[in-house]
Parts: structure tokens; sequence; C-alpha cells
């Protein structure tokens, strides 16, 4: 099937979905979840051969933990979509209504997309979550994961369509779509077909569907997260949150990637924070005013504070306020989480009113930068821009909204 058959058909399978009830399209989650439980001996066989042609083709540690499925993973993946047939539906939600001095309604109702495209990297746990979250917002799905994945990535997809077949629901409403690059360009050029494009991955990624698309996207964001230890910070707060933040989990995108600490609390802190680190096997890489302080600091390189590592390396920087730190933060952030520790309260909303990001945190872990944890079930990813969506984007997110507007005859003077 070409990807322009696979993309009629989604637009077919949207249009009953979009109408299904609240009842259906939870049995079809439950049945999704089921389906993937009983087909885990199948994903983790297929998950075994993906994971094999990484590790031979040397991809690093990091990107095989986010490609890796075992029994734990796939029932958390199951767990994820029964949770998802848990929420409320936000089809129909009124988002406003109001009715004008000629007596005319008017009522804002969340709508959805229609056809969502999906772009991602590696972790084939995207696969269900991204599947589960657009049929509950009444989407039909198409899935472009990456080669890395492709064997998990149909094993997952298979079990999924055939719990949706059981719930009396189109298999179509969920596809992978497969293929070289040139299927990704016919996607970002599908419009007409395909509604809204999220991609969800590297940079690289992420900019080359926001640049070549005409499809429109909602773009998702690398996260170079940092993590601020004011002068009036509690250490122990703030060494506790660093660990966490930096270790729990580091190849994800909200993970810590740099420190900055105000120079006031550098003494005291960073010889603590620095052997905290090395203990759970934490590369630092610090400016000379961060070496100062342990020889197991290696030196930042050029440009070594505008990334992600999404490893057990962190950017370290001693600054003289604030200001510096929230300037540090501007020019690097890309725009996803930021933290502060203080027991300042002024020092605190001055951060949370002046740094530009999705999630601005105070004394908490930018690992609860989550859909999750914000509890809003599983997420399609953490959208960094501006227009519709942004941070977690869970269910209402994945819809529109359309205008109904009811009369009794009324015409306009």
């Amino acid at each position: 099937m070409t990807f322009h058959d696979q993309a009629v058909a989604a637009r077919e399978a949207s249009r009953v979905l979009a109408t299904a009830s609240r009842a259906t399209k939870d049995a079809a989650l439950a049945a999704m979840a089921e389906s993937l439980l009983a087909e885990t001996d199948a994903v983790c066989a297929a998950n075994a051969v993906d994971v094999a042609r990484a590790q031979a083709s040397g991809t690093p540690a990091s990107m095989i933990d986010r490609l890796r499925l075992d029994a734990s993973r796939i029932a958390g993946m199951a767990d994820g979509l029964v949770q998802l047939a848990g929420l409320a539906d936000p089809v129909g939600d009124v988002v406003r209504g109001w009715t004008t001095p000629a007596g005319v309604s008017i009522r804002q109702v969340r709508v959805p997309f229609g056809v969502v495209g999906i772009i991602y990297e590696a972790r084939p746990n995207v696969t269900a979550d991204a599947a589960g979250i657009a049929l509950k917002s009444g989407n039909a799905a198409l899935l472009r994961g990456s080669s890395s994945a492709i064997d998990s990535n149909r094993a997952v997809v298979a079990a999924l369509r055939t719990g949706i077949v059981a719930a009396g629901l189109p298999a179509d409403v969920v596809q992978l779509v497969e293929g070289g690059r040139e299927v990704t360009a016919e996607m970002m050029a599908a419009r007409g077909l395909v509604d809204v494009l999220i991609p969800r991955g590297g940079a690289g990624l992420i900019n080359a569907v926001v640049q070549g698309s005409v499809v429109p996207v909602i773009e998702t964001g690398t996260g170079n997260c940092h993590l601020f230890v004011d002068a009036s910070a509690d250490q122990q707060v703030a060494l506790d949150i660093l660990i966490n933040a930096k270790t729990q989990r580091p190849s994800v995108c909200n993970a810590l990637e740099t420190l900055l600490v105000h120079e006031a609390a550098a003494e005291s802190f960073l010889p603590r924070a620095l052997a905290a680190l090395t203990d759970a096997g934490v590369t630092v890489h610090g400016t000379p005013a961060v070496q100062a302080f342990s020889d197991a600091v290696v030196p930042a390189g050029e440009g070594e504070f505008d990334g992600e590592y999404l490893s057990l390396d962190l950017a370290c920087d001693v600054v003289p306020h604030m200001d510096a730190a929230i300037a540090h933060i501007r020019a690097h952030s890309t725009g996803h989480s930021e933290t502060i520790v203080t027991s300042d309260l002024a020092a605190a909303e001055r951060f949370t009113a002046e740094v530009d990001a999705a999630a601005v945190l105070v004394n908490a872990s930018s690992r609860f930068v989550d859909g999750g944890e914000f509890g809003f079930g599983a997420e399609i990813g953490i959208s960094t821009q501006k227009l519709h969506a942004r941070g977690p984007m869970a269910l209402p997110e994945m819809t529109s909204t359309k205008y109904i507007v009811v009369g009794q005859g009324q015409t306009r003077g």
C-alpha cells in the first residue's frame, strides 16, 4: 500500500472515529491493551531483533535504552492505554459559550483534528502512547517510526490493530507508515490528507519537519534543561533535585543537562555536588570556575552548553548573580523545562516571570514535566512552541475547536 493509499484510508477511518462514543473508544483502548499484553512474547522477540541490530551498529547505550522493550515496559504501555480509557473524553467539551444581544447562541466545542501524522525516533513505547492518545481524542494516526525500531513497531501496531477491530472500529484508525525518506517527504507534503504533523525526537528530525512540511506542525522540542542553584537555596534540597534530574533517567528530554550555581553558594555546594555526581557516574563538563573545585571535572568545550547529552554527562558553570543565570538560560535554552532551587520567594517569582519555557519549576525536579506526572495520562510529547499547545501534550491538546451557532431565524441588520 502506498502512503497516499494509507492517508486516504486514514481519512475515511477518521470520519468513523470522530462520531464514536466515549464508550466505544474506551472499549477499543481496553482491547488494545489486552491484545498488546497477549502479544508480549512476539513484541519482545521483534524488539530483540532491533536491539541486536542497534548494538551491532555501535548505537550509544542511551539510545539502546530508549529502544529496548521487555515485559515490564510492555505492561506499562498497556497500562497507559487503560489509564487513557479512564480519562475524560475531550471531544464535544464546550470551551466557552454565550448568547449574543440578538439572541443567537454560540458555543466553541472541541473536535478532533482528523488525521494526525506522528514522526518519531527509536522509542517503540511511543507507538502505543501515540495510537492511544490519537484514538481517545478521535483522530486517526499515521505512525512514522524510525527504521531502528521497525520490527518492534510492526509487532506493536499489529497487536493494537487487532484490539481496535475487536472493539468494532476500523483498523485503519492506526497505521504504521514504512519506507525510506521519500515517504517522510510525502507525509510532509500531504496537505489536505494529513491535518497535522507532530515530530518527536532529536533536533535534526524536528527541524527537518518544521522547515520542510507544508502540513501544519506542532513542534515538540529538545530538552536542554537547566537547574539554577540560588544563593539562598537549601543545599540538601538542591543536591537531591540535581541527582534525580540528571541520573533518574538521563536519556529523556526532561533530564537535566546544565547546572548553574550562584557564586555565593558555589564554595559550599559545588564540592558536595561534584562528589555526588562522580559517585553517580556523571561526567561534569565545567568552566574553569567549576574545575577549581574538583580534578574530576573535564573542560567544557565550545558549544558545550547548547545541546542535549542524553547521557550521564552534565555541563556546569558558576554565575555571579541571578541576572547572569537568566541571561545564560535565555541564550542556551530550548524552551523545555527550567528549574530554580531557592528559599527566596522574590527570587522564585522573578525566575518564573522572566524565564521563557514550557515549564518553569521551583524547588522540584524537571523529571516531573511529563504528561503522566501531571495527571494527563500518556502524552504525545512536550511542545516547546507557543501556538495551540505548550508543555505536555495530552488529550485536549490533540483537538481543535469549532463554533456551533444556533438561532431562531435571526438575520444580521
